[in-house]
């Protein structure tokens, strides 16, 4: 069975579907396509506080064209949330009543908790180790959630203010900074043998651009010797070196350094990148409720 999920983020908006399946007992995603669009909400939310008409024309435009695209691929079912941007705009039920005028769809704004929770429910689809404990770091446009997971199940969770967008418009707080990075030492120095996920679009094209073509994670020293060479380039330079594409070439760094700063504090060495998101979470929540659904109508 298809699944679709729409993440509408600070940065940009994404549409994954994803085909849903049991091998060996142990569930499984394959993607089917991925397409992002940096509709950058929280360029006006964290500077002006409102989400913009020309900024909710565009949302709604993708969300259109994102039901086409599902339409064509055979999706069966799907869910729409916002994160950050959405949650703090203080236009945010007229943008959401907008936009259900225009597409006839309903957005689903959920809580860092729900995000956190969503992203790291799909740690049961990936094969890690699960005798070890992980911290969950998910980086995005304008908060940053952080996860502890024992035996593959969270214990510890938060979200905080810290993301790409917000700060390149200098909006981040330094309480809330000195918050996730004490957060962080707390669970590196309760947790021995602590390891790293990253999850986000800029952590894995970080792993991409690294030149030992380690394609399931980085070291500390690794990832701070490629945010070192971005930083030193020109917006420009980025983007003709590494091909990025302008909406990621201004963001890579300040995600790096919050990665990097969140291993510091945590004491950890390596960070492992199994290229998942928030839209995978969404998907694994829908293909969970349709086997429950199932078994229930199996069980009457």
């Amino acid at each position: 069975m298809r699944f679709g999920a729409i993440d509408i983020g600070s940065n940009a908006m994404r549409l994954l579907v994803a085909e849903a399946q049991e091998e060996d007992n142990h569930s499984i995603l394959k993607k089917i396509t991925l397409v992002r669009v940096p509709v950058r909400l929280g360029e006006t939310v964290f500077t002006k506080g409102v989400i913009t008409p020309i900024k909710v024309k565009k949302l709604s435009k993708s969300i259109s064209a994102f039901k086409l695209l599902m339409e064509v691929y055979g999706v069966e079912d799907y869910r729409i949330c916002a994160t950050s941007a959405m949650r703090e705009a203080s236009n945010q039920i007229e943008v959401l009543e907008k936009v259900k005028q225009l597409t006839g769809e309903t957005i689903d704004v959920i809580d860092g908790q729900l995000e956190a929770s969503l992203i790291h429910s799909t740690f049961e689809t990936l094969v890690f180790d699960m005798s070890k404990d992980y911290l969950y770091i998910d980086v995005g446009g304008g908060s940053t959630e952080l996860s502890l997971l024992k035996h593959g199940k969270p214990v510890k969770s938060k979200s905080f203010k810290i993301g790409t967008v917000r700060s390149l418009k200098k909006k981040v707080e330094d309480s809330d900074w000195t918050a996730m990075l004490d957060f962080a030492g707390e669970l590196g120095h309760k947790t021995k043998g602590l390891e790293a996920i990253g999850t986000g679009g800029n952590i894995n094209k970080l792993v991409k651009l690294s030149p030992l073509n380690n394609l399931t994670g980085l070291h500390y020293g690794e990832l701070a010797g490629i945010v070192h060479r971005l930083e030193k380039l020109s917006l420009k330079e980025r983007m003709r070196q590494f091909e990025l594409k302008s909406d990621r070439a201004d963001v890579i760094v300040p995600a790096g350094h919050i990665y990097l700063d969140v291993m510091k504090a945590a004491g950890i060495e390596e960070i492992l990148v199994p290229k998942i998101g928030l839209s995978d979470g969404i998907i694994y929540d829908l293909y969970k409720n349709f086997k429950s659904a199932k078994s229930n109508q199996s069980a009457t």
